[in-house]
């Protein structure tokens, strides 16, 4: 739940090409889901064991300060809108308010208009009416679950096949369901790899989106994962951890491909290391920040970000410079050489991260990023403008609109400094407020009603046989969405 105040042009000049190399790489995003920033043995985790991960980190640009959206939908609407979440009517992860907007053109609309194929392969989570699945939004293929997460059903619109697990989901492949065999990181990296390899023999530059379920509750994974940790640590961190490491393997197995292929070297792999902050594994550690998943403060937002391009720019450099998922439309839209004009120059707000990866100490002012956790009851969003929000710059955070911490001596958010900066509170104030009154008028779905049955499982009993539940049609009473 990121704003970006822009004191920067919009967009610069195309990357320079080099005279050996070709301008356009395939591009592959991979994003798990509800990782911290200390979950990964690079960044300092004391037990998890994540070698595939480790050995990206060496071989990329890091980025040390890169910040997402407190919570789910909302990351995944702003990285593919390139502004904040509220913008794009995305409030909230379920009743209809993760539903990103119709009227935003997303990054993978842009890069198909650049030639490129697009394919989705996990979580989608931007809405599972038809008007808003992947193939409306720019995606050649997809193969996806439902909802925020597998087997998860809430009233309205969101809510997966009936009855699906981890291990052998029932999965919505172009619009048609497929029953699987097998676990489902496998079954997500499997279709990008072989998707990828069919775009390779093709000639098409591709665009493959891998936005993992793991390690999102319920914490399920193959026995022999979870034995790697089993007595190590308390039993729900040791499946947690399980989860992650199939994530790790099977981005090893894709590494190998790529290499085989070929590929590698003109290959931009982006890899976000979570989606929000941190769950299961906080209390184990931290990175020595304050909060998690669905919090205000640094440990809400702070993720991995780590960019390789062999045939482009160099690797194993850090760069401390404050920036967003918001950041990734434009740096993408620059590489595959799509200018942001007309009605895109009035939706990113983020900006190219194109001079940071050329050079990490590359001139970037400073700016306002924005996060708001959302999720108020139906009909509270003016109730909610100072509830679990944030404005920051790159030294001082405002919380809550009473909380003040100089990050640059207290990055663990540990002592209120708001008396002693009146002129800093000032600032922050009138930005915040200033982005809350753009937004408003922009946040079409807090009046939407959704529909009596959720969509993936009515298309699921279309095409297999069955009905509701009892605990479907209690979720279709509407006396059940009196708390909404």
């Amino acid at each position: 739940m990121i704003f970006a105040a822009l004191l920067t042009p919009l967009y610069v000049s195309p990357l320079p090409a080099a005279e050996d190399k070709p301008a356009r790489p395939n591009i592959i995003l991979v994003m798990p889901d509800d990782v911290g920033y200390g979950d990964y043995s690079c960044l300092g985790n004391p037990v998890n064991r994540t070698p595939v991960i480790d050995a990206l980190w060496r071989q990329s640009v890091r980025f040390t300060d890169f910040h997402v959206s407190p919570t789910c939908a909302p990351t995944r609407s702003a990285i593919f809108s390139g502004r904040h979440e509220f913008k794009n009517g995305v409030t909230h992860t379920i009743l209809e308010r993760e539903r990103m907007s119709l009227d935003t053109i997303t990054l993978a609309q842009v890069l198909k208009s650049a030639g490129y194929a697009t394919g989705v392969f996990g979580k989608w989570h931007l809405g599972d009416e038809t008007p808003y699945l992947p193939d409306r939004r720019g995606f050649d293929e997809y193969l996806i679950h439902g909802a925020g997460g597998i087997g998860q059903t809430y009233p309205g619109s969101g809510g997966d096949a009936p009855g699906n697990m981890y291990q052998n989901p029932a999965l919505l492949h172009n619009g048609r369901f497929e029953k699987t065999e097998g676990y489902c990181t496998d079954l997500f990296f499997g279709q990008a790899i072989r998707w990828i390899d069919g775009q390779r023999k093709s000639g098409s530059p591709f665009f493959a989106y891998i936005p993992l379920n793991v390690a999102h509750a319920p914490l399920q994974c193959p026995e022999e994962n979870y034995q790697h940790y089993a007595g190590q640590v308390p039993e729900n961190v040791a499946r947690f951890f399980g989860m992650i490491e199939t994530m790790d393997r099977n981005l090893g197995v894709l590494l190998e491909r790529l290499k085989a292929w070929g590929l590698e070297d003109n290959t931009l792999l982006v890899f976000l290391g979570s989606d929000n902050g941190g769950t299961a594994g906080v209390k184990l550690f931290n990175a020595g920040m304050r909060g998690s998943k669905g919090t205000p403060y640094q440990g809400g937002t702070r993720v991995p970000s780590f960019w390789r391009w062999p045939a482009r720019f160099q690797g194993g450099r850090d760069v401390a410079a404050l920036t967003a998922q918001i950041d990734i439309f434009p740096t993408l839209a620059q590489v595959v050489g799509v200018p942001l004009d007309g009605k895109l120059q009035k939706q990113v707000e983020g900006r190219s991260l194109a001079p940071l990866l050329a050079d990490p100490r590359a001139e970037w002012p400073d700016r306002f990023l924005v996060t708001h956790v959302g999720r108020w009851p139906h009909g509270q969003a003016a109730q909610a403008k100072f509830s679990n929000c944030s404005i920051r710059d790159s030294r001082f955070t405002l919380v809550n609109n009473r909380e003040l911490y100089d990050l640059a001596s207290d990055p663990g958010e540990a002592k209120n400094v708001i008396d002693a900066h009146p002129d800093e509170v000032a600032r922050l104030r009138a930005a915040y407020d200033q982005w809350w009154s753009d937004a408003q008028p922009l946040l079409v779905n807090e009046d939407a009603v959704g529909p009596k049955i959720n969509p993936f499982k009515e298309r699921y009993w279309k095409q297999f046989g069955g009905g509701p539940s009892a605990e479907d049609l209690r979720l279709m009473d509407p006396a059940s969405l009196s708390g909404r």
